[in-house]
């Protein structure tokens, strides 16, 4: 059963936290959402984590839903926030998962709290703008480069290409569909709850991606792993290929008929038992 409770920050702002809360939990996972989600943790995880004495904890990063927003933020702001709701809910160590845009955010907290960050899995999530010796753009979709080319030149710009744009569904591999179709509705469900509360979680986490993270990969001291699908469309394969290159600790598993959602079924439970084993 997860608990739902507002934190209140020390700056006034507020932050929506999930805890599942689980009595002698061998291992606390905190969940990084996607971009659009809620921050609700991953319900088709929820078995394989209980049979393993896993406990979640998480929270909508600001703008999404009920937490507030905090325009400019960067992708390195996500650590403090992380802490304060870990200090609230009494964690001190935990292990990080993060999908897609809770990547980069599962990092930075591995970079900033190496103190109390056991181990992280980040699965589709992209490698910093600018990275040396990627071609940041290259295998995405015509109209994700659009929109991230978009991103970097600020918030007025990228909300015009919103505006403008649809959603590109092709994005999305056919096995991404039949999972979002499948084992992975859940995902499809919250992203579209993210959609409808408004656009300002969505808008400042595609503007933080666009610039400088405010920290380096190479912090990162805690095992890391790496999951990706060799057919993402949204985030392509290279950039987990460039994360696992540059973190000090890290191991790449590159699942080559997976898409950026897919690789979820495939690599999601294995990622619970690669943290078990190293937290």
């Amino acid at each position: 059963m997860i608990t739902e409770t507002d934190l209140t920050l020390a700056d006034g702002r507020s932050l929506h936290c999930y805890d599942s809360g689980e009595a002698g939990a061998r291992l606390t996972v905190f969940w990084h959402h996607g971009s659009p989600n809620t921050g609700a943790p991953p319900e088709p995880l929820f078995p394989a984590a209980a049979e393993r004495g896993i406990r979640w904890i998480s929270y909508e990063r600001p703008g999404y839903m009920t937490s507030t927003p905090r325009p400019g933020r960067d992708v390195a702001s996500a650590a403090a926030d992380a802490a304060s709701v870990a200090d609230a809910l009494g964690v001190g160590e935990f292990a990080l998962m993060g999908h897609s845009g809770g990547g980069p955010h599962a990092l930075a907290c591995a970079a900033l709290l190496p103190a109390r960050v056991q181990a992280v899995a980040a699965i589709s999530g992209t490698a910093p703008i600018g990275a040396a010796g990627l071609d940041w753009f290259a295998g995405m979709t015509t109209t994700g480069a659009e929109e991230m080319r978009a991103a970097a030149e600020g918030r007025a710009s990228l909300e015009r290409y919103l505006d403008a744009h649809e959603f590109d569904m092709d994005q999305f591999t056919p096995a991404d569909q039949a999972a979002l179709t499948g084992e992975w509705a859940w995902m499809a469900r919250i992203a579209g709850q993210a959609i409808e509360a408004g656009p300002d979680g969505y808008l400042d986490d595609e503007l933080a991606f666009a610039k400088p993270w405010g920290f380096e990969v190479t912090q990162v001291t805690a095992p890391v792993l790496i999951c990706h699908g060799g057919q993402d469309r949204m985030v392509p394969s290279a950039h987990g290929a460039w994360l696992a290159g540059h973190c000090r600790h890290a191991e790449l598993r590159l699942s080559p008929e997976d898409g950026h959602v897919s690789v979820l079924g495939s690599h999601g439970v294995a990622a619970l038992d690669w943290l078990g084993g190293r937290a």
